[in-house]
Parts: C-alpha cells; structure tokens; sequence
C-alpha cells in the first residue's frame, strides 16, 4: 500500500473556510479505503479535514470579508 498524504504531522496549515485564518496544527492522519483525513487542531479542539479543505498559505481575502 502506497500512501500519498499531502500534509504532515506536525505541519501548520489553515482552513479555507475559516473566515478568520487561524493556524491550525496536523496532529493526526487518518487513512481509509477510499480517502485520507487530516486531524487540525485549534488550541483544545480538533476536527477532522480532507486535503481540500486545508491550505498551507492563508486567505487573506477571506479576512478582509470577514
């Protein structure tokens, strides 16, 4: 098995839909048959993201609506 994750552990990423761009730390991956998930955490919380849901750049445009 051959697995092609996009992000790693411990690398700072930021949620596209997050309207304030704060940073978030990979701190797991999840493989499943069909797909890979991405564990993001904010301070005490977590969530669990496809790769298209995260970027490794923030949106400043995204702010600037906000």
């Amino acid at each position: 098995m051959q697995i092609d994750n996009k992000f790693q552990i411990g690398q700072t990423v930021f949620l596209n839909t997050d309207p304030y761009q704060s940073e978030r730390l990979i701190t797991s991956i999840t493989v499943l048959k069909d797909t890979i998930l991405y564990t993001l955490s904010f301070g005490t919380e977590t969530s669990d993201h496809f790769d298209f849901e995260i970027s490794t750049e923030k949106n400043v445009m995204k702010m600037l609506n906000n």
